[in-house]
């Protein structure tokens, strides 16, 4: 269910908090859900579950997923999650045109490199 590469830099709490909240913000997990508990997840994916905890706090303090004690760890409602992926998104294509200005590209060559990527992306090119 979740897959981890361990050559990343990237800390494996953090790639698990990624996981679940984009598979959260696509649908593929649906509201309600339950989670592993933590100690069985930690034994499938090799890690301690101190990891897997902080992953599981972190995803619960952003509203993506909520404890009840002595039941599990369940997903939240989805929006908690997508409307984080948005707001990253939004911030890497605030960053992209900022980074593409400052290269001397006009709106106008922006505009248009975006909707190449768009027109890509939906194979209508």
């Amino acid at each position: 269910m979740f897959s981890l590469d361990y050559q990343s830099r990237l800390p494996i709490y953090e790639q698990l908090y990624k996981s679940v909240t984009r598979m959260a913000a696509l649908g593929a997990m649906e509201k309600g859900a339950a989670l592993p508990s933590v100690r069985a997840l930690a034994e499938e994916l090799g890690v301690n579950p101190n990891t897997v905890q902080k992953a599981y706090r972190m995803l619960e303090r952003d509203g993506i997923v909520c404890t009840v004690p002595g039941k599990g760890t369940f997903l939240a409602d989805g929006s908690a999650a997508l409307a984080r992926q948005r707001r990253l998104a939004a911030q890497g294509l605030r960053a992209a045109v900022l980074a593409a200005q400052e290269c001397g590209m006009t709106p106008d060559e922006i505009v248009s490199q975006v909707q190449k990527i768009l027109s890509e992306r939906d194979g209508s090119e």
